[in-house]
């Protein structure tokens, strides 16, 4: 499965990013970016709330770990006038091959899956959760005898 109108941008610092900008300059977009802040507004609160009817909503993701996002967005200062939205905090992340700092933190794929789900509710995207459980299992059907039940399993 692709997400067809996905840009995929490469880099840490996308101040000076000329494809950024020129998508932040489409004004027929209401942008977004998905990053949990004091000030951000719940995904699911959005249509009643910040949706304008004349425009598509575009969605930025910052993909990295947690301390690679922050480094992300501190020094993208284009996006720092943008409005933040979040996720709802009761959803469970599903990432077992990685430690997270809390139960509800989620991997990209989970994150733009569960934003996309409450943007677009009619369409289904469980294929990209399927493909995402099947690359975790792939990576642990890799790893030496031991390794995930020593690093990954909680108590469990």
């Amino acid at each position: 499965m692709s997400l067809n109108q996905c840009t995929c941008l490469i880099g840490e610092d996308f101040s000076d990013s000329a494809a950024l900008n020129a998508l932040l300059e489409d004004e027929t977009y209401q942008h977004f970016i998905l990053y949990p802040s004091e000030q951000s507004l719940c995904l699911s609160e959005l249509a009643t709330v910040a949706e304008v009817p004349d425009k598509k909503t575009r969605l930025i993701l910052l993909d990295g770990t947690w301390k690679k996002a922050y480094k992300m967005w501190q020094l993208s200062t284009n996006l720092h006038a943008i409005p933040t939205v979040k996720l709802p905090e009761d959803l469970q992340g599903h990432y077992t091959i990685r430690k997270a700092p809390s139960d509800n933190s989620l991997s990209t794929v989970e994150a733009g899956f569960h934003a996309l789900s409450l943007l677009q509710p009619s369409k289904d995207l469980t294929p990209l959760l399927i493909a995402f459980e099947k690359m975790i299992e792939f990576q642990i059907a890799q790893m030496p005898p031991g390794v995930f039940e020593k690093n990954y399993l909680k108590g469990e």
